[in-house]
């Protein structure tokens, strides 16, 4: 659990400050789950320029609670939580000083977004809240009042979470949670899991990720995971201490972060996934009579690929889908044995290329076509599916060819080409896994909209 939360201060001397206003969100990686916004009376004079930037003056504060009187429900919000601010050493500071004021020694473990954004955002020129939030397209309203300072400090840490492919920030908050007390039984796992498409996490008692996967339904894998006799599911059942996870409402993102978070990672119960998992590859050759055939073999990766599969049959099913929609012949590629012409010939669904009888180059130039259509090679393209909610959709950045990310956005707010989607993508690798994933996700399932630019 994290406390997002921001301070105003009076200005003034090191250590002199004091508080003018807080405002506190109780994360749970997912959601809000309380918060808490006041203004305070500090009981000494605001600073003259503090006044001129947050527009907060010394009559609004007459009335307002003293820290003493909000002490109490501070601990309360904060208590078994990482401290999360926009520099995060002068937040913590200034608490850390008005309790000792009062007697009480407060402690927590804090995260910096300054850090963390210097860290999982190079990229960006500037870092400071304002600056990086317009960067990032990430709205924001009352800047230098706590509670609007604090929301945008809200949305970025959401944002940093999910570009964070290594888990750091979430393993950290693991380890701190097992220091303090048991491990949860696995129904009560099961009983926090959404039954929501996504990536899930599964920790061992040192807070290391033992597995990855996704699923359409988090909590329905979850339950298999643990009620399965496999050998990898009774060890997932002995050494699971909790499950995290993230929700991406687009089956397409959950494939993507798995495939490439495994390769981060490297969870040891996820061996198999570390290996190509599109075992079947289709691949371009030309015949004896300058015919271009398509050819369906193991996964090699020495040659260019058109496409690949998991399966053979799964191979087979789609060579057949566009020998018939090219009208190419069956006997060329291989779905017909025959010495004489191929079975469509006869019925008159094949120019006569399997006999000769077909000029090579037109035949040829409906191969390429082909290729083109299953090709996303130099090609341009924004990808738009379901969102995580009723309000929102998902894009998925794919230019000159290359898989540059993906991005979750606002009905409200229109994505129409790539300048606008950079603002609020989270960059990931482009490899070949990724190519292959969404190749095969455009080809099996159907997305909202493909934008071609």
């Amino acid at each position: 659990m994290y406390a997002i939360l921001d301070i105003e201060t009076t200005g003034g001397q090191y250590n002199e400050e004091g508080i003018t206003e807080i405002a506190i969100y109780k994360y749970d990686g997912h959601q809000i789950v309380d918060q808490f916004i006041s203004l305070v009376n500090p009981e000494i004079p605001i600073q003259p320029f503090v006044v001129k930037l947050t527009g907060i003056n010394n009559a609004m504060l007459r009335s307002a609670p003293k820290f003493f009187e909000v002490a109490k429900r501070i601990i309360e919000i904060t208590t078994d939580c990482i401290i999360v601010a926009h520099n995060a050493d002068f937040d913590y500071r200034i608490l850390r000083t008005e309790f000792s004021r009062l007697g009480y020694d407060f402690k927590a473990k804090t995260l910096c977004t300054v850090a963390l954004s210097q860290k999982l955002l190079p990229e960006q020129t500037s870092h400071s809240l304002g600056k990086l939030v317009r960067a990032l397209g990430i709205p924001m309203s009352d800047r230098h009042r706590a509670s609007g300072d604090a929301m945008a400090t809200v949305k970025l840490f959401k944002m940093l979470l999910e570009k964070d492919l290594e888990k750091t920030i979430i393993t950290s908050l693991i380890k701190t949670e097992i220091k303090k007390g048991i491990a949860p039984k696995l129904l009560d796992i099961i009983g926090s899991l959404p039954s929501k498409t996504g990536v899930y996490y599964i920790h061992n008692q040192n807070g290391n990720i033992i597995y990855i996967g996704k699923s359409n339904n988090i909590k329905k894998r979850l339950n298999q995971h643990f009620t399965g006799i496999t050998k990898k599911s009774k060890r997932i059942q002995n050494e699971v201490y909790t499950v995290n996870y993230e929700e991406t409402g687009s089956e397409l993102i959950a494939l993507l972060k798995e495939s490439l978070e495994i390769k981060i990672t490297k969870p040891i119960l996820n061996r198999a996934q570390r290996k190509n998992v599109f075992i079947f590859a289709l691949y371009l050759e030309v015949d004896t009579n300058g015919y271009l055939t398509f050819k369906l073999q193991k996964t090699d990766g020495r040659k260019k690929e058109i496409t690949s599969f998991a399966s053979l049959q799964e191979g087979r099913t789609f060579l057949h889908k566009i020998t018939e929609e090219f009208g190419l012949c069956q006997k060329i590629n291989g779905l017909y044995d025959s010495k004489k012409e191929c079975f469509q010939y006869n019925l008159k669904e094949c120019n006569g290329a399997c006999i000769n009888e077909e000029p090579v180059e037109s035949y040829n130039e409906r191969v390429q076509k082909c290729i083109q259509n299953l090709t996303f090679e130099n090609k341009n393209m924004i990808i738009i599916d379901r969102g995580r909610n009723i309000n929102e959709r998902s894009a998925v950045l794919v230019e000159n060819g290359l898989f540059k990310g993906y991005a979750f956005f606002d009905l409200n707010y229109q994505i129409t080409n790539p300048d606008i989607l950079k603002n609020i993508l989270i960059p990931m690798e482009n490899n070949r896994d990724v190519q292959r994933i969404i190749q095969a996700y455009i080809r099996k399932k159907k997305v909202l909209k493909i934008i071609s630019f």
